[in-house]
């Protein structure tokens, strides 16, 4: 089943009013909304979570943005196997896709990580979810199962920095692929 685009009806536009030419229609804008549930995930042990950090307020801020295109929530779990629970009770038409993110994974450009949701969107996953993993990195059987490795590069971030990067990069993703000019290219 492919993803459903919300459609507006063609308008007319009024500058065609103006020279002459009421019969010109714009063309129909669409958003790009669609039914996949997007996670963002990560790690940390409950008594190394801060209680409330900037960070968290500027990760909640670019979900909030990123929720306009795709529906997000961001979880907290406290270890590997919790997390692997947890996947593993979603019930879905298919299964969740799993992209971890390790710094043995590849990296990409804001652009290529936006073409890469795109084909996950269009390609009908129905929940995605991205996962920081925790301080001693990602067990071998934890990449094994993930779909996709990918890296912020070579850098250590701490979890709460990683993830406003992650939720940053997810929002410019989605305006990338919704046309929004956010995204300058550079």
């Amino acid at each position: 089943m492919s993803p459903k685009f919300l459609y507006n009806l063609p308008t007319r536009n009024p500058l065609n009013h103006i020279s002459g030419n009421p019969t010109h229609l714009t063309l129909p804008r669409y958003s790009h909304k669609t039914n996949v549930k997007l996670f963002l995930t990560s790690i940390s042990s409950a008594r190394a979570r801060p209680k409330s950090t900037p960070a968290e307020t500027l990760a909640a801020d670019y979900l909030a943005r990123a929720s306009h295109y795709i529906s997000c929530t961001s979880q907290v779990h406290d270890s590997e196997a919790a997390l692997f629970t947890w996947l593993d009770r979603q019930s879905a038409r298919t299964a969740p896709v799993l992209i971890l993110l390790d710094s043995r994974g590849k990296q990409l450009s804001s652009e290529d990580f936006a073409a890469h949701l795109g084909r996950l969107r269009d390609s009908g996953t129905q929940s995605l979810v991205l996962a920081i993993g925790p301080a001693d990195g990602w067990s071998a059987a934890a990449r094994a199962r993930a779909g996709h490795l990918f890296s912020f590069g070579a850098i250590t971030l701490p979890h709460e920095l990683a993830r406003v990067v992650l939720a940053e990069q997810l929002y410019r993703a989605l305006t990338i692929l919704a046309g929004h000019p956010y995204h300058s290219g550079h």
